[in-house]
């Protein structure tokens, strides 16, 4: 079929997959009398409400608490869950993989024009049909908003099925590195290896902090399961709680990374939790809430542990790169070893610490957001904060990590030697 035409189906495809992924569950409530007497139609707007908060659409809430509309009560809904727009961003993956393998270098603009304009005019018509008094989102951002997960999943799946960008777009990388001079390309290998450093050690903190989080879970399990009870929301009912928990897991992942740096988390105005202490009110009664840590943590402060190792590692995969090009220009310049080092080193632990901030403050910020009414209006890290801390542990890191790298590679470069001779 023509490409454009191409583009449209698959992103035809991807926003009715990523709906049924709403509305089956939501359904299943429905069938189980989980919304009383509430029509199906109520159930489908609410499904279309939720497809556009996986894509990070804010919603305007209107809820009245009284006769008067002085009573009303109004806020903004804008807390992403993480693992839902996960959906979208794949599915658009797959999509521009195939749209890829269809397409030209000069013809993929097509495909990838008509899977936007699509995938934009199905947002405007979801906010168009599913808005009501009580919970609305402008069309222009239910029109905009969710081309940035479907377009970005869109460009990377091309770019992963055409193996390069010059296959891509055309234009090939490296013969403008090689118009370059020798030092220009050294000063450009540095930087990205800085900034994959960066990368590293914020995948590395980050996968700590879900395994910290893991452990609290299964730790706090008992309590969890006191509010399932509680709760007695029955199979049906329990299984949709359980996976909308799940779809907010990757936030709570973010926030246990706020949390280990020291800076932690809000959930809600006037409530922190951190490794120092937990001060927070009354909260909504979900079950993955009662593991909050509670009280004065004794053992709270050795959380920062957690950034500070990821940062060891980054500076160790730095030393492996073998681009540490500025510390050879500096030991040209400064001859006293014993200055030139640890001036490089501390440059490169800026560096990287600079990155690691700037990806986690990205990260924080997606992760928080507000739930729009009462006093959660501020739910998770303060981005700049929480990425601060972040930065200045990680830099830390790199720091030892970049001067013990060497020792372990001598190390082990010097074992297979030894047992040769042996």
């Amino acid at each position: 079929m023509p490409l454009g035409l191409q583009g449209a189906f698959e992103a035809a495809q991807v926003f009715v997959i990523s709906a049924l992924v709403l509305v089956v569950p939501l359904a299943a409530v429905w069938f189980t009398g989980g919304f009383a007497e509430q029509d199906m139609s109520v159930v489908a707007r609410l499904a279309g409400k939720f497809w556009l908060v996986m894509h990070g659409v804010p919603l305007s809430l209107s809820v009245t608490n009284g006769p008067s509309s002085a009573s009303v009560e109004n806020g903004t809904f804008d807390l992403l869950p993480l693992g839902l727009v996960l959906v979208p961003f794949f599915l658009s993956w797959r999509a521009g993989r195939r749209l890829a393998r269809a397409s030209y270098t000069d013809q993929l603009w097509q495909p990838l024009l008509g899977a936007l304009t699509v995938y934009a005019a199905a947002g405007l018509a979801t906010a168009f049909v599913c808005n009501t008094p009580d919970a609305d989102a402008s069309l222009l951002a239910s029109m905009l908003v969710p081309l940035i997960p479907a377009g970005l999943g869109l460009v990377i799946g091309a770019r992963r099925e055409a193996g390069s960008w010059g296959r891509l777009i055309g234009v090939n990388a490296a013969d403008w590195i090689a118009k370059t001079s020798q030092d220009q390309r050294w000063a450009g290998s540095y930087a990205w290896a800085a900034a994959r450093s960066g990368f590293v050690a914020l995948a590395a903190a980050l996968a700590a902090a879900s395994l910290l989080l893991a452990i609290n879970l299964m730790a706090r399990w008992t309590d969890m399961a006191t509010v399932y009870q509680g709760m007695r929301a029955g199979g049906t009912g329990g299984a949709a709680l359980t996976l909308g928990q799940l779809s907010f897991m990757p936030n709570l992942a973010v926030w246990s990374l706020a949390w280990s740096t020291g800076a932690g988390f809000n959930l809600g105005a006037g409530s922190t939790v951190s490794p120092l202490g937990t001060s927070v009110a009354p909260v909504p009664p979900l079950p993955v809430l009662a593991a909050l840590p509670t009280g004065a943590l004794t053992w709270g402060f050795a959380a920062l542990a957690v950034p500070v190792a990821a940062g060891m590692l980054a500076g160790w995969w730095f030393v492996r790169t073998g681009e540490n090009h500025f510390d050879e220009w500096l030991s040209m310049k400064v001859r006293q070893r014993w200055l030139s080092l640890p001036g490089s080193t501390l440059v490169l632990g800026v560096a990287v610490g600079l990155v690691a901030a700037v990806l986690g403050c990205i990260v924080f910020w997606l992760s928080g957001g507000s739930v729009g009414l009462g006093r959660l209006t501020e739910v998770g890290p303060s981005p700049l904060a929480a990425a601060a801390w972040l930065g200045a542990e990680v830099g830390a890191g790199v720091v030892l990590g970049s001067l013990l790298g060497p020792w372990l590679e001598a190390g082990k470069a010097a074992a297979p030697q030894l047992s040769h001779r042996t």
